[in-house]
């Protein structure tokens, strides 16, 4: 399974990527152009992603909007529904409001931060990207909402 890995922390990605790496190459992308761009230099080098793990907040597009563009190249690329990308939203924005409007834009999953390894396969379960077999062993990390700065 080929993923790809998209939010602007790293620790983030190192996490997510730890988690996915024994399931297949992992890449990732610190915006929403970068992510973009990797999504579609994927489809045309004939290795497109299976998996997008995609955070809403992002400095110059936010999630949403990425998950919009990714469905309509698919579309103009005319993909069959069962050959698209899975996208999962990994977000610490608990709004109800990014959740109906990602559904809306055929997203795949949801989860919120902390991201916790059990969750995570779950979601790619339900997906159908991994069958249901013994997991391979690593440590139950989570991912945790970005810490805001001590107020002096």
């Amino acid at each position: 399974m080929k993923t790809l890995i998209v939010d602007d922390v790293q620790a983030n990605c190192r996490v997510l990527r730890g988690l996915l790496t024994p399931f297949g190459p992992c890449e990732t992308a610190a915006t929403g152009r970068e992510a973009i761009d990797a999504f579609q230099s994927a489809w045309k080098a004939g290795s497109p992603f299976q998996l997008v793990c995609l955070d809403i907040m992002l400095p110059d597009f936010d999630g949403l909007q990425i998950l919009e563009v990714i469905r309509k190249m698919e579309e103009a690329m005319k993909i069959e529904e069962r050959q698209r990308a899975v996208v999962v939203m990994i977000t610490a924005a608990g709004d109800i409001g990014f959740q109906v409007r990602a559904r809306d834009l055929q997203c795949d999953g949801y989860l919120q931060k902390p991201i916790f390894r059990k969750d995570l396969i779950a979601t790619l379960k339900r997906a159908n990207l991994i069958a249901d077999k013994p997991m391979p062993p690593v440590a139950d990390t989570h991912m945790h909402p970005p810490q805001k700065p001590p107020t002096p």
